[in-house]
C-alpha cells in the first residue's frame, strides 16, 4: 500500500512531517544538521523518511547549505586499470562523508581537462580533484579565484603550493633503472608514455635520464620511444627500439600497459625475457604479478593515495586543518621479468 495520498508518486517534506508527527523545520533540521536534534527526533523522522520513499530536492538542499554535496575529478582516461582503482577508492572514501562523486574524463588534453574541470564546478562540484600538476594556467586561475578545494593527486610538490598527494615520479623510475644498472645493464631504453601535457610520464623519462648519467651511460634519443598506454602502440615501440643496432638488453616502462605489451612483443620477435631482454614496469597492477615471466615494476599503492587525497578534499569541504603536500611511500617488486646481463651483451 502506498503510504502518500492517492496519485502522489514524490513525497514531500510536508508528508514526511506529518508521518512522524513533527513540524517541516524539525524534518530540515533531522536531515540537514543531524547533530542539532535528538536521537529520538532522528529515529521517528528517518523512519517516516523510510516508509514514505521520501528523497530531499537536491537543488533546494544544496542552496540552503550552500553546498551540493558533490566532489568534481577530471581523470586523462577510464580505460586504465590504475584509474578505475582510483575511481573506487576515491568514491568510497567520499561516501563516508556523504559526498558524492562525479568524474569526467580529458584524454590528457589540456583544454579538455580545463572544460570538463569547469563544467563540473557549473554543474555544483563544491571541489575538484586532478591528475598531476601541468593543468591550464586558466584553469588553476579559476580555481585560485573561486578558492575551490582542490587536490592533485600523483604527484609530490613540497613546496606546497598546490595541495597534492602523491610521489616524486623521477626518484621512484630512478630507483628502478639503477636496478639493472646494478645487474650490468649498459644498454638501457625506455619506452615511455606520450609526456606532452603529462607531468607523470616527463618525470619518469627525467628519472630514467638522471639515473644513467650518473652512471656514467649514454641515453642516445633514439633509446628514448614514446607511445601512447595501450598494448598495440606499446608493441610497436618495443619493435622500434629492438632494430636498432646495438639493441638494448634491458627496457624500462612508463606504465605496466607499456610493459605488458613489451613482453607480448618480446615474445612475438623470439626474445627470451629476462635471459636477453629485461624489462620492468610502473604500478604494479593485479595482472603483473600473474604473468610468465612475471613482471618488476614500481608498487604504487592506489587506493592508500586517493582514499588521501578523498581525505583532504573532506577536510577542506570541512574547514579543518590539513597537510598540503602529502607524499605516498612507492617501492621497486622485484620478480622474473629481469635478470643480470648476459657477459657477451655488454657494451657501450
Amino acid at each position: 500500500m502506498p503510504m502518500t495520498s492517492p496519485g502522489n508518486k514524490h513525497p514531500t517534506i510536508d508528508d514526511v512531517a506529518r508521518k512522524a508527527a513533527v513540524s517541516t523545520a524539525t524534518v530540515s533540521r533531522v536531515l540537514n544538521r543531524p547533530q542539532a536534534v535528538s536521537a529520538s527526533l532522528r529515529s521517528k523522522v528517518a523512519a517516516a523518511v523510510t516508509r514514505l520513499g521520501y528523497v530531499p530536492h537536491a537543488g533546494a538542499r544544496a542552496l540552503m547549505l550552500r553546498r551540493s554535496g558533490t566532489v568534481g575529478a577530471v581523470f586523462p582516461t577510464v580505460d586504465n586499470a590504475i584509474f578505475a582503482t582510483a575511481i573506487d577508492a576515491l568514491g568510497r572514501r567520499l561516501a563516508q562523508s556523504d559526498i558524492q562523486l562525479l568524474i569526467a574524463t580529458s584524454g590528457y588534453d589540456v583544454l579538455g581537462e580545463m572544460r570538463q574541470a569547469i563544467n563540473l564546478v557549473t554543474r555544483g562540484a563544491d571541489a575538484l580533484v586532478l591528475c598531476g600538476l601541468c593543468q591550464h594556467p586558466d584553469l588553476l586561475h579559476f580555481i585560485a579565484r573561486r578558492s575551490l578545494p582542490c587536490v592533485h593527486v600523483m604527484v609530490h610538490e613540497p613546496s606546497g603550493k598546490h595541495v597534492n598527494v602523491g610521489f616524486d615520479n623521477a626518484a621512484a623510475m630512478a630507483q628502478a633503472t639503477r636496478y639493472l644498472i646494478d645487474l650490468g645493464h649498459r644498454r638501457i631504453a625506455m619506452l615511455a608514455g606520450i609526456t606532452q601535457h603529462n607531468d607523470r610520464a616527463m618525470q619518469r623519462v627525467e628519472g630514467v635520464r638522471r639515473a644513467l648519467q650518473a652512471a656514467g651511460l649514454d641515453f642516445p634519443e633514439q633509446r628514448l620511444v614514446q607511445r601512447p598506454y595501450a598494448l598495440a602502440d606499446a608493441r610497436a615501440g618495443l619493435r622500434q627500439l629492438m632494430a636498432q643496432d646495438p639493441a638494448p638488453t634491458a627496457v624500462v616502462c612508463g606504465n605496466d600497459v607499456l610493459a605488458f605489451g613489451a613482453l607480448l612483443e618480446a615474445n612475438s620477435l623470439g626474445l627470451k625475457v629476462p635471459a636477453e631482454l629485461s624489462i620492468v614496469g610502473f604500478d604494479d597492477l593485479e595482472m603483473a604479478r600473474h604473468l610468465q615471466p612475471a613482471l618488476t615494476t614500481v608498487r604504487i599503492p592506489t587506493q592508500t593515495m586517493w582514499s588521501s587525497a578523498a581525505d583532504r578534499i573532506v577536510a577542506a569541504m570541512g574547514g579543518q586543518a590539513f597537510p598540503r603536500s602529502t607524499e605516498i611511500d612507492v617501492a621497486l617488486v622485484v620478480r622474473q621479468s629481469t635478470a643480470p646481463v648476459r657477459s657477451e651483451k655488454r657494451g657501450p
